[in-house]
């Protein structure tokens, strides 16, 4: 996979998982921020109050550099790691999956629970479509009315993404191109005069 792209879902999915009385419902949401992790796990909670166990994994970043496993009361190691496990198997990231437990009452034990935690989190991910996004970084250009048709010229040939656009005295334009090609763009439109070019991060 290149540097600048990474593999997540393009959608929720989730999936029900069996063993010895045990039920596991499994979801898998899409994700981009901690907020948003906090909310689906909100959700849930409210949703499944009675559930035994609400075990989780999430991973952020377009190279999974943020992450986190909870086994949320199972014995440690148990829940949350085999969770993740299937993420870093699968290289997908900015993704949340969550398993939700109803003890069925027949201990599984410590390798039945990494088994079934396992395979719940792989039944959500099975169920979930599997799409390839790119880095990208985020533009702003400001630029005089005059400049307007070299600007215009450039952005068609080179085709970012237009996020918004702004014409007036002072025009305005935020546009969105993989990483790999921001370079070219902002040495193109540097040229330009009256061109102002700032950098707002990679998303």
């Amino acid at each position: 996979m290149d540097t600048d792209s990474y593999q997540t879902i393009a959608g929720a999915a989730e999936a029900v998982y069996k063993e010895k009385g045990s039920k596991f419902l499994a979801f898998a949401y899409p994700v981009e921020s901690e907020d948003a992790i906090r909310g689906h796990l909100d959700v849930l909670a409210k949703k499944y109050y009675d559930a035994t166990h609400h075990c989780y994994a999430w991973r952020l970043g377009p190279r999974g550099a943020e992450f986190r496993a909870n086994d949320n009361g199972e014995p440690s190691g148990t829940a949350g790691k085999p969770i993740l496990g299937q993420m870093l198997s699968r290289e997908v990231t900015n993704l949340l999956i969550v398993v939700v437990r109803y003890f069925g009452g027949t201990k599984l034990g410590v390798s039945g629970l990494i088994g079934a935690y396992k395979a719940s989190a792989a039944a959500a991910l099975d169920a979930a479509q599997v799409v390839l996004r790119t880095v990208d970084a985020w533009l702003e250009i400001t630029y005089s009315y005059l400049a307007m048709n070299d600007v215009m010229r450039v952005v068609k040939e080179e085709q970012p993404r237009i996020v918004e656009q702004r014409f007036d005295n002072v025009c305005r334009l935020v546009l969105a191109i993989r990483q790999s090609r921001e370079e070219r763009l902002t040495g193109r439109l540097g040229d330009i005069g009256g061109v102002s070019i700032e950098h707002m991060g990679y998303k």
